[in-house]
């Protein structure tokens, strides 16, 4: 009886064990969302996500041995602005993606939105590029999740234009999230020169003052980051490296 009694114990220990080891092998995950927008305005000009605002932190994550899912509000293919493709924006990054086949079919084949929970992931990355200031910037279901990831006290990272997807995000108070929050985002001076300010829905910078931010900037086109609390904000494309390492010091 005793020794059935002693290998019961050892068969329950082992089980834990292993449990415990699978749990700690099991890889983190970071959500990125990006647009599915991919008209620029009234223009008939393409536009989406900026490759270089998604490949930098995707690679920094997959090889710090983070999993990335990407999700849109439409799912499928993520309309990328063929403006960032062009030899001028190209990075160590891009050019990566260009020759990563897994990377190309992870973004041609998004979850939608609404097939996402924030239980699963560790943070949350908002790549820029014109197209959240259409779709993200209203979308109830990024709305939500950007609730829900705050309010687990859960990091949230966006880049460039990404921050759209938070003026029209509320607390529990029905205030506006970023209202006394400091962050930065693509200022009007960088939207002048890339003579778009008039083609956007909104200024982001007016947008977010606007809503209560308290908005900051560095020099226009150099990395400029800010932190306040759970919410990390980068400028610019030169600011996604920094927003994701930022980042990953928050969930390691």
């Amino acid at each position: 009886m005793k020794n059935i009694i002693k290998s019961l114990f050892v068969a329950v220990f082992a089980m834990a064990s292993f449990v415990t080891y699978a749990q700690k092998e099991q890889k983190a995950k970071v959500l990125f969302v990006l647009t599915s927008h991919d008209k620029l305005g009234d223009t008939g000009k393409p536009t989406g996500s900026w490759i270089e605002e998604f490949a930098t932190p995707y690679y920094y994550f997959l090889d710090k041995g983070i999993e990335v899912v990407i999700a849109t509000p439409k799912g499928g293919q993520a309309p990328i602005d063929p403006k960032s493709t062009d030899p001028t924006f190209q990075t160590a990054s891009t050019k990566r993606f260009y020759e990563d086949k897994n990377a190309q079919k992870a973004l041609s084949t998004t979850v939608k939105l609404t097939g996402v929970k924030q239980q699963d992931f560790k943070a949350v990355f908002y790549p820029g590029g014109h197209g959240p200031m259409w779709d993200l910037a209203t979308d109830k279901n990024s709305i939500k999740l950007i609730q829900d990831f705050y309010y687990n006290n859960k990091p949230i990272a966006f880049v460039c234009h990404g921050p759209a997807a938070l003026i029209n995000v509320k607390d529990k108070e029905r205030k506006y999230l970023i209202a006394g929050k400091n962050l930065t985002a693509f200022c009007n001076t960088e939207e002048e020169a890339v003579a778009l300010t008039k083609v956007v829905p909104f200024s982001l910078e007016d947008k977010l003052k606007e809503q209560g931010a308290n908005y900051s900037k560095g020099a226009d086109w150099s990395s400029y980051v800010v932190e306040d609390g759970l919410l990390l904000t980068g400028q610019n494309p030169q600011s996604s490296e920094e927003v994701a390492s930022k980042l990953l010091s928050k969930i390691k």
